[in-house]
């Protein structure tokens, strides 16, 4: 459901019409599913589904698409077997996706207990280690993570793709 709108100004000024633009959300979608890696599939399937049908109106390329659809998988194969390891299949995971006209975010909610991702070191060229791959390929395929606990005591994985021209 789009909720782009435009507004009319009797004194209209270009810069304020693409700033304002840029502000607006030109769609939206969210997705609930169960803590299982089963899932992942059909999560994949759902945001790529809106991705074609809302991103290449916008100038946004097929490698852009692949990129955001890999960043999703890693924030939702990191909730499920990281944050809700101990906790039941049913635990939901609450996946929504904002398209604006710069840029798409996606949010990844998840009922673990709280981590600090500042303390993963990231792995060293040519070694090998345990963990932390996830959150660095993270952050090289999106232009910015973040990651916050919420009033309701859910993580909230944030993902954002600016769009650009490649």
């Amino acid at each position: 459901m789009g909720i782009l709108s435009y507004g009319i100004y009797t004194n209209f000024s270009p810069t304020l019409f693409i700033l304002r633009s840029m502000l607006s959300i030109v769609q939206q979608d969210h997705l609930t599913v169960n803590s299982e890696l089963k899932l992942l599939n059909h999560v994949q399937q759902w945001f790529e589904h809106f991705c074609i049908k809302n991103l290449p109106p916008l100038g946004w390329s097929e490698n852009q698409l692949y990129r955001l659809n890999l960043a999703l998988a890693e924030g939702f194969t990191n909730a499920v077997r990281h944050a809700h390891h101990s906790l039941p299949p049913e635990t939901n995971i609450d996946i929504s996706v904002s398209l604006w006209i710069d840029r798409l975010e996606i949010r990844i909610w998840d009922y673990g207990k709280p981590f600090n991702p500042d303390a993963i070191t990231e792995p060293e060229p040519g070694t090998l280690q345990v963990g932390g791959y996830g959150w660095f390929l993270l952050r090289r395929l999106a232009d910015e993570v973040a990651y916050e606990r919420d009033e309701d005591n859910r993580n909230c994985l944030l993902i954002i793709k600016h769009r650009s021209k490649e």
